[in-house]
């Protein structure tokens, strides 16, 4: 196991403790929250149920004998646990390299606490040196294409990738993102924008890298 991989691993580990028993959890996408999904295996019965932020994490909390319930029927949840692909020192993050962004947006906004698992090569000063993926409706790719380029960005189409809502995604290179907040604002008015993979307006309460917690 690289020193990544156990990075990821120990605070997947970590994050099991804001876990609360008889809760409903939001749960994330990707490599670390594999991690975290196979933690909370061992403690499914101390759960009532998880919201899930795609179909991937879906079947591998089931696999687990964890019960996965639509958002819509269990209210505000306690804590939301994912990972990130980027992070600042305000706990800012671009997410989006797994094509959850959208569903990982919603779960975290209705959730009291997001608790955001990275291994180090994750930490930034600045937000960019990761493309910043946008999901769009695929009849307006070219057009959110053309309004990047005027800001500045270089958009590319990750092509072969359809969203679990049937949407496609840019992956927008060349960014230095200094201002999150209002680059989040303003991304989010072009038509055709579904969702904007920075979480400014809603970041990590709470980073966890490997078995430390960001200061």
């Amino acid at each position: 196991m690289t020193s990544r991989d156990e990075e990821k691993r120990q605070a997947a580990q970590r994050a099991i403790g804001y876990v609360e028993p008889g809760s409903v959890i939001g749960v994330g996408t990707g490599s670390t929250v594999a991690h975290f999904i196979d933690a909370l295996g061992a403690i499914a019965d101390h759960i009532h149920a998880a919201v899930s932020s795609s179909e991937q994490s879906t079947a591998r909390l089931k696999q687990h004998g964890i019960r996965v319930i639509d958002l819509n029927a269990a209210g505000e949840l306690a804590v939301y646990v994912d990972g990130a692909d980027e992070c600042d020192p305000r706990r800012r993050l671009i997410k989006g390299g797994g094509a959850a962004l959208t569903r990982e947006k919603i779960i975290a906004a209705a959730s009291r606490t997001f608790v955001c698992m990275i291994d180090s090569s994750k930490r930034v000063d600045m937000l960019g040196k990761f493309p910043l993926p946008l999901e769009v409706i695929p009849m307006a790719r070219d057009y959110v294409a053309r309004q990047i380029a005027k800001r500045g960005g270089r958009p590319v189409w990750r092509e072969n990738v359809v969203t679990d809502n049937g949407n496609w995604i840019l992956d927008v290179h060349d960014w230095k993102i200094a201002d999150p907040l209002a680059l989040e604002t303003e991304l989010n008015q072009i038509t055709g924008v579904v969702c904007v993979g920075l979480f400014a307006h809603r970041p990590a309460d709470i980073v966890l890298i490997g078995d430390s917690v960001m200061t």
